[in-house]
């Protein structure tokens, strides 16, 4: 393994954009826009839409006629989305944050939220405005992972499993929200429609602690004392020995308004 323990998480915008260009990533994308079904003329939104990975896809999806506009409160990644969608006539870059949308009531026919939710305060008040936002037979599509389910193969399984106990109590602040999307969305008001999961497979190591972050989080465990140092070491080691294989579930909702 060429990496390091305790490297820090690399640029953010070129870590989604390099996770979004990935095999699972474009395959879990692609089924969420189709099942949202988005019609030329659709006003859509893109909650927490990072550096604008999904709003050239949106865009071609609401033809010339329709709207898109993408939410996030990084002025970062914000320059980032303005700079991939120029051009797009029909792309508005927003700068705000997802528990206070700066969208006008009932005006979203379609909208989705990826990876936000497990970051953001209080998911429940996204989802309120989300369901503010939309108008009456809106469709939300909602992706998130759940962290428990992340298994990385070593000798050593108890050291893998305390990596993902780690992960799931320290690193993620909403870490197992993917088992909860369809309970969420039912008490935000929304009609669940389709429930998915999917599961990323890493059999790449470099690709997997680029995405999972296996070193910079192992570092952080081993300093909290949660792994011991040698034990931990040792781990780290030996996952670039031989195949490799990690995964995790990610859960899928449709919904409507």
């Amino acid at each position: 393994m060429t990496s390091t323990l305790g490297v820090s998480r690399p640029d953010q915008a070129s870590y989604m954009l390099r996770a979004a260009a990935k095999d699972a990533g474009r395959a879990y994308k692609r089924q969420m826009l189709d099942l949202l079904d988005i019609q030329a003329g659709h006003a859509a939104l893109d909650v927490g839409c990072g550096p604008g990975t999904d709003l050239p896809a949106l865009a071609e999806r609401v033809g010339d006629g329709g709207a898109v506009i993408g939410v996030d409160r990084d002025r970062a990644m914000l320059a980032h989305a303005r700079a991939r969608t120029e051009g797009l006539r029909q792309v508005e870059i927003r700068e705000g944050d997802a528990h206070a949308l700066p969208v006008a009531s009932g005006t979203i026919d379609r909208a989705k939220i990826d990876r936000v939710l497990m970051h953001v305060d209080e998911p429940a008040g996204v989802l309120a405005e989300l369901r503010r936002a939309t108008r009456p037979g809106a469709r939300i599509g909602l992706a998130e992972p759940d962290w428990d389910t992340l298994i990385v193969d070593a000798e050593d399984l108890e050291t893998s499993r305390a990596f993902t106990r780690y992960t799931t109590a320290e690193v993620v602040r909403h870490a197992t929200i993917g088992r909860g999307l369809a309970r969420l969305a039912e008490q935000a008001g929304f009609r669940v429609e389709t429930v998915l999961a999917t599961t990323p497979v890493f059999r790449d190591v470099q690709e997997a602690d680029h995405t999972l972050g296996l070193g910079r989080n192992l570092q952080k465990a081993i300093d909290a004392g949660h792994i011991d140092r040698a034990r931990g070491h040792r781990w780290f080691a030996e996952l670039s020995q031989g195949p490799f294989y990690a995964s995790f579930t990610l859960v899928g909702v449709i919904c409507s308004r």
